[in-house]
């Protein structure tokens, strides 16, 4: 797998970022049948893709997308303030060192072994870029069946309140803490990843 790591800057002008933004609109669009923009009926876009979100996306060689997730700054409108405050018990955590992950997509197209790789290695990837970058954790706001699953991934996590429902969904909010143990930890919760190049390793390869 490649990953790149984009802004909204970029926008639809980034060929990585175009696959992203279409494989949004089949899993959120077509899939989950979320009520959200679509663009010139391909892309998901909504008011969160502006310059200031970075996305993480790891796709194949052909530059083919595999999984992707959003990270905006909690020091600005996020979908947790702005959205959905109400799943905040305390105060919602806000900081320079902390990303809401949002969009967290896994391509359709990949069987379910595939989008297990895919995922965990989103994952891994998610922990790594804050590492890197001096990040100490996410926030996030999931469906409660998915917020299930990312309790259980074995890092340093816990819920933010009880969940509230959302029209037929039932969605609560988490916090993710990042520290050098956490890739240790979710290997030992079985969360592996796969081998992963940069996209410059991409361009090479093709």
């Amino acid at each position: 797998m490649f990953l790149t790591i984009g802004s909204g800057a970029g926008g639809t002008g980034d060929a990585i970022l175009r696959a992203m933004f279409e494989a949004r609109k089949r899993v959120f669009v077509d899939l989950l049948g979320w009520d959200v923009p679509v663009l010139a009926d391909r892309y998901e876009i909504d008011q969160f893709d502006d310059p200031h979100a970075t996305y993480l996306v790891l796709s194949d060689a052909a530059g083919n997308h595999l999984g992707s997730a959003r990270l905006l700054e909690t020091t600005r409108p996020h979908i947790l303030d702005t959205l959905f405050p109400e799943l905040c018990e305390g105060a919602i955590p806000r900081s320079a060192a902390i990303r809401e992950i949002t969009r967290f997509c896994l391509d359709p197209r990949q069987n379910a072994r595939q989008r297990r790789r895919t995922r965990d290695t989103l994952v891994h990837a998610l922990a790594a870029h804050a590492l890197e970058t001096g990040l100490t954790g996410y926030t996030g706001v999931a469906e409660t069946g998915w917020l299930q699953q990312i309790l259980a991934f074995g890092w340093d996590c816990e819920p933010l309140g009880l969940p509230h429902r959302s029209g037929q969904t039932m969605l609560g909010a988490l916090s993710i803490a990042v520290t050098p143990d956490t890739p240790a930890l979710l290997r030992r919760a079985g969360i592996v990843p796969d081998a992963v190049l940069s996209a410059a390793d991409a361009r090479h390869a093709a």
